[in-house]
């Protein structure tokens, strides 16, 4: 895919992290719209690396990514303290009516956040945009409607955006966050108005041929297709 758009202006580049998921989907899409979209995916030892890996490549090539770079890192693995990337904890399963922040009452942090996991995704993003000259980090974190984690709150980006802005050759790369005030049937909605290929993309936390329909993202995903009044194209092993 060519530079140049077809009024022959080229076009500016953003690096889009792109796990695979529902909302890194929709992101993708969203800046394919406006940029030449480089895109990153990290396996990282989550239990369902092989299959997001995937989902990551189709998701690209559908959307027409210029480039998608695949990362393996180790550390979360090593470090555990995740059920993502720990075998010794067990992904649980989630409540149907009661998943995501509403259920979060005084804070609480599920077991399948992984510690200070997107610091480590940004800081590789905004390197390779700086090699790039790219001006925009794009990352598809939501704070409504998701499962509370702290490195998903506009607070953090805010932050980082600081951090960018110290700690680069020119410091004017900015992160953006696209969805991060929508709900989960917003982005639903939005990716359907786009025509992002959501079934390409995975969501569950534990399944890699079929979604096991009962962790915490799982659940989400599915309130958010039926609250849109649209179809999830997955296959589930159970879908409450």
């Amino acid at each position: 895919m060519s530079l140049a758009n077809k009024t022959g202006v080229e076009r500016p580049r953003a690096v889009v992290c792109l796990s695979g998921g529902m909302d890194s989907c929709v992101c993708t899409t969203l800046a394919a719209r406006d940029y030449e979209v480089y895109a990153l995916h990290f396996s990282y030892g989550q239990r369902t690396e092989a299959r997001e890996l995937r989902s990551a490549q189709e998701v690209a090539r559908l959307v027409g990514v210029k480039e998608l770079m695949a990362l393996k890192m180790d550390l979360f693995r090593r470090i555990g303290g995740s059920a993502l990337t720990d075998a010794g904890i067990a992904v649980p399963e989630a409540p149907v009516e009661d998943a995501g922040m509403s259920a979060r009452a005084g804070g609480e942090v599920p077991v399948t956040y992984v510690p200070f996991r997107n610091a480590h995704f940004l800081s590789a993003a905004v390197s390779w945009a700086e090699v790039l000259g790219a001006g925009t980090v794009i990352i598809g974190a939501v704070e409504q409607d998701s499962s509370g984690y702290p490195d998903c709150r506009p607070a953090y980006y805010a932050a980082f955006n600081e951090l960018i802005r110290e700690g680069t050759k020119e410091g004017d790369i900015r992160v953006e966050t696209p969805l991060i005030g929508m709900k989960k049937s917003e982005i639903v909605r939005l990716g359907v108005e786009l025509g992002a290929p959501l079934h390409v993309s995975w969501s569950c936390y534990s399944g890699e041929t079929e979604a096991c329909g009962v962790c915490e993202s799982c659940v989400l995903r599915l309130r958010a297709f039926r609250e849109a009044g649209a179809a999830d194209p997955l296959p589930y092993i159970q879908a409450g």
